[in-house]
C-alpha cells in the first residue's frame, strides 16, 4: 500500500507546486512587477533632527508617510439628527457608525452621522495611543535630548487632534479637518466648545485649543514666503485666528481659502507643529545621501581652527548629539568658525559670552550641528549658514526661510524657531553666515 501511495503523493505535490507557482507568478505580475504603493505625502514634526530623541518607534516617530490604503476608509457627512430622538441616541451608541455630536445644551444635541466614502482615505493624528490614531504626536520641548524631559509637561495637544482626508485618485488632494474620531468612532464637541449652525443648516465647530494651518506663498521652494495662519474647523472651513487659542468666540470665516494642504503647509496642534510635504515636493528635496555628500565635501576642504590650527570636521549624521573633539564651533556674533578652545572665556561674563580671537566681537560660542532632516530644506544648497543660538547648519535659503516664519508658541504668541530643534531664534536675523578658515598649507 505504502509503495503505491508514493507516486500519488508526488503527483499531488507537483500539482500543489504548480498551483502555488500560479499564485506566486500570475501572468499579470510577471509583466508588471508589484507596483509601489501611492504615497500622498509626509508629515514631519518640527524640532527633531531626523528622529525622536529615544528613537522612532511604531506610530511615534518624527516623520510619518501617508500611503494609499489597500481599502478606502474615508467618511463623509450624511444624516443630521436633532437629539432628544431615540434615533440620535442610537447613532451615538452605534460603534460601527462614525458621527460628530454637537452638544448645544443639556436638552439638545445635534448628531451628524458620517457614511463610508470609497473615494478617500482618512489618517488621524493626536496624542492618544488608541488604535484610531495613525500618527501619535507629543509636545515638542525645544532642544530636549530625551523624552524624559517632556513627560512632566501637561500636554496641550488634543488626544484626537485632527484628521487628514486624501483623495484616492490623482491629483491625490489632501484636506485637513479639526478633531479626530475616537475608538467608538465619535467626535464629541461639549457645551464649552465653540460651535454654530452654518447658513445651509449644517453644524460646525472648533476644538478647544484649535488646529492652525499656514500655507506658504510660492509653494515650498527657495522663493517661498510665509503665508497667514488660519484656524480650521471640524468641517474643514477656514477662519481667522481667535483672540487666544481657546477663546469662545470664533474668528471670521475666510471664504476664498480652503483646507486643502499644499507642499510646505504647516499644521499647528498647540504643542507640536507639523510640516506637510507632498510626494512630488519630496522628490525635489535633497536626500539624506545628498546632505551626507555635502558634509563630506566640507570636511574634505579641511577647515582649520585659526587658534589651534587643528583640522575641523562635522561628525557623521548618526552622531548628532555628542560633541566631537574635531567639532566646529562658532562665535554667533561674527560667524568665525573655530575648534573648541578656552580663549576669551572671561569669568565675569558667566561663561556664556566669549570674545572671538579673530575680530574681538563678543557673543555666544556654540558647537555647530548639521541639519539632518532633509524635509526642512527649501533647496539643495551647501551648508553655509547656521541658526542662532542653536548652531544648526544648513543652506542659506533654508535659514532665510525659517527665520521669517512666525510659529505659534503657547496660547497667543508667535516666534521664529529653528526647524531642527525648535529653539526660538535670537539676534537680528536669527541666523549667521559661517566664516571657515582653510588649511594654511
Amino acid at each position: 500500500n505504502n509503495e503505491k501511495s508514493v507516486p500519488q503523493l508526488l503527483i499531488r505535490d507537483l500539482k500543489f507546486e504548480k498551483s502555488l507557482a500560479k499564485l506566486m507568478f500570475s501572468p499579470d505580475q510577471e509583466n508588471h512587477p508589484s507596483k509601489a504603493p501611492v504615497k500622498y505625502g509626509e508629515l514631519i514634526v518640527l524640532g527633531y533632527n531626523g528622529s525622536l530623541p529615544n528613537g522612532d518607534r511604531g506610530r511615534r516617530k518624527s516623520r510619518f508617510a501617508l500611503f494609499k490604503r489597500p481599502k478606502p476608509n474615508g467618511v463623509k457627512p450624511s444624516t443630521v439628527h436633532i437629539a432628544c430622538t431615540p434615533q440620535a441616541a442610537k447613532a451615538i451608541s452605534n460603534k460601527d457608525q462614525h458621527s460628530i455630536s454637537y452638544t448645544l445644551s443639556r436638552a439638545q444635541t445635534v448628531v451628524v452621522e458620517y457614511t463610508h466614502d470609497s473615494n478617500t482615505d482618512m489618517f488621524q493624528i493626536g496624542r492618544s495611543t488608541e488604535s484610531p490614531i495613525d500618527f501619535v504626536v507629543t509636545d515638542t520641548v525645544p532642544g530636549s535630548q530625551s523624552n524624559s524631559d517632556t513627560q512632566s509637561v501637561q500636554s496641550t495637544i488634543s488626544r484626537f487632534a485632527c484628521r487628514i482626508i486624501c483623495e484616492r485618485n490623482p491629483p491625490f488632494t489632501a484636506r485637513i479637518y479639526a478633531a479626530g474620531f475616537d475608538s467608538s468612532k465619535n467626535i464629541f464637541l461639549g457645551e464649552k466648545a465653540a460651535k454654530w449652525k452654518t447658513s445651509d443648516g449644517q453644524m460646525d465647530g472648533l476644538t478647544t485649543n484649535g488646529v492652525l494651518v499656514m500655507h506658504p506663498r510660492n509653494g515650498f521652494t527657495e522663493d517661498s514666503k510665509p503665508g497667514v495662519w488660519r484656524e480650521i474647523s471640524v468641517c474643514g472651513n477656514v477662519f481667522s485666528l481667535r483672540e487666544t487659542r481657546s477663546a469662545q468666540q470664533r474668528g471670521k470665516m475666510v471664504e476664498n481659502e480652503t483646507n486643502q494642504l499644499q507642499d510646505g503647509s504647516l499644521i499647528d496642534l498647540c504643542g507640536a507643529t507639523l510640516l506637510w510635504r507632498t510626494a512630488e515636493g519630496l522628490s525635489r528635496t535633497p536626500t539624506v545621501k545628498h546632505l551626507e555628500a555635502l558634509r563630506q565635501e566640507i570636511n574634505a576642504a579641511r577647515p582649520q581652527c585659526p587658534v589651534g590650527f587643528n583640522t575641523l570636521a562635522f561628525p557623521s549624521m548618526k552622531r548628532k548629539d555628542v560633541v566631537d573633539e574635531k567639532q566646529p564651533w562658532v562665535y554667533l556674533n561674527c560667524g568665525h568658525v573655530h575648534g573648541y578652545h578656552n580663549w576669551g572665556n572671561k569669568e565675569e561674563r558667566d561663561g556664556k559670552d566669549r570674545e572671538c580671537p579673530m575680530c574681538r566681537s563678543v557673543g555666544p560660542y556654540v558647537p555647530l550641528w548639521l541639519g539632518c532632516e532633509a524635509g526642512f530644506y527649501v533647496d539643495a544648497g551647501p551648508p553655509t549658514h547656521a541658526f542662532s543660538p542653536c548652531g544648526h547648519v544648513c543652506s542659506e535659503k533654508t535659514t532665510a526661510y525659517w527665520s521669517q516664519i512666525p510659529l505659534p508658541h503657547g496660547t497667543h504668541t508667535f516666534h521664529a524657531a529653528c526647524p531642527f530643534c525648535a529653539h526660538q531664534l535670537a539676534g537680528e536675523q536669527g541666523y549667521i553666515r559661517l566664516i571657515f578658515q582653510g588649511p594654511l598649507d
